[in-house]
């Protein structure tokens, strides 16, 4: 069986392009696109590929977000981000969310065929001088400094590393959305970080 694809782009000629690459191989088969998170949603009810080739920024929404939403499916296809940016915190959140494979669209047209098939064979693909910087920034702050957070603010860094949003976790507290940034804030300042994403990524570390 070829391994099934479904490209999510809002872009008409991305979608083209990627569309001719892969079904130029024998063992691959794209079998549906969508241009953004809705209609992403739409078709992932009607078909279960092999791997969704997932856009990052999409004109109606997050493609973290969604890569989120279909690893929760029963039978979730493995997501592979691609991106025009050299977003360090794009690339934790997305690697978070379960992502297997994010590269930059700068990369080889063969680059991305041996990622589709790399991902489907269960393996993780990331952009390796992307990870490099970001596993140089990331710090792993003394566990004394665990002790200034209050018991909230303790909840709301489990929720992080959760990857949840602060949509989210307001929702899972009962709190209002700005009083969950503000305690988003204050954790950081006390960890010494500068991102959210530093933080998921050292609980998810910590709690391994």
């Amino acid at each position: 069986m070829p391994i099934q694809v479904l490209l999510i782009d809002d872009h008409e000629v991305v979608r083209r392009g990627l569309r001719d690459l892969l079904t130029d191989e024998p063992d691959i088969e794209v079998v549906a696109e969508a241009s953004g998170v809705d209609e992403a949603l739409a078709v992932a009810m009607h078909v279960e590929p092999d791997v969704a080739v997932v856009d990052v920024r999409l004109g109606d929404g997050d493609g973290i977000a969604l890569c989120r939403e279909l690893r929760s499916k029963p039978n979730p296809p493995q997501c592979l981000m691609l991106t025009a940016f050299d977003d360090e915190e794009a690339m934790v959140g997305a690697i978070m969310a379960g992502a297997a494979g994010y590269l930059l669209k700068q990369v080889r047209g063969q680059d991305v065929v041996n990622a589709v098939r790399e991902v489907a064979a269960g393996r993780s693909l990331l952009d390796p001088l992307s990870t490099a910087r970001v596993l140089d920034k990331l710090r792993h702050p003394p566990e004394d400094e665990l002790g200034s957070l209050t018991e909230r603010e303790r909840e709301v860094l489990e929720l992080i590393g959760q990857g949840m949003s602060n949509r989210e976790i307001a929702e899972r507290l009962f709190l209002a959305e700005k009083t969950v940034k503000n305690y988003v804030t204050s954790v950081l300042a006390k960890l010494g970080m500068q991102r959210r994403t530093q933080a998921a990524a050292w609980i998810a570390r910590r709690d391994r």
